[in-house]
């Protein structure tokens, strides 16, 4: 796992509006890592492994102080058709509609969907909630032959799989 740290006289910059040099904020650099990601990985591209998946998705996720419940809708040879922060909440919790999940999956013509949202708490740990909701959503794309192929956590730099965790 790499680390970064900033050193006061070897800092990140952003340019302002008047052309300035000044230092990046922490969510300026997350903000500018989200752009490369979406860059790096665009529509049609193969989730080849878990390991890819988890990294696309800590990029995208970590480091909100809120919760997001995201999806990557995914094409019958599992390439990438869109990701989609699909509700926001707060910093415990996210409220989740099965019924505009399968709207947005039905939208894209998905034949296969993982999900993920993030714990601000950096402790990727399903919870009883997490596990609830998780078969809902796949119950409910079962019945538009929408598989639901995992649900991963992010929490901090750490990530939890139901598929490996055999929840799903």
């Amino acid at each position: 796992m790499t680390q970064f740290s900033l050193i006061s006289d070897s800092s990140l910059l952003v340019r302002d509006d008047q052309g300035r040099y000044l230092p990046a904020t922490a969510d300026q650099i997350l903000t500018a890592a989200r752009q490369v990601i979406d860059q790096k990985i665009q529509r049609g591209a193969s989730f080849t492994s878990p390991a890819i998946v988890k990294d696309y998705l800590r990029t995208k996720l970590a480091g909100f102080d809120h919760e997001v419940f995201a999806g990557l809708f995914l094409d019958s040879q599992h390439r990438l058709i869109d990701y989609a922060e699909l509700f926001r909440g707060t910093i415990d919790g996210a409220a989740v509609y099965p019924r505009e999940v399968v709207k947005m999956a039905l939208h894209l013509n998905a034949a296969a969907v993982i999900f993920s949202h993030n714990h601000p708490s950096g402790n990727p740990e399903p919870s009883q909630a997490d596990r609830t909701i998780t078969q809902r959503l796949k119950e409910a794309l079962a019945l538009v032959d929408v598989r639901t192929l995992d649900h991963i956590v992010v929490g901090g730099e750490q990530t939890s799989s139901f598929a490996e965790r055999g929840l799903l």
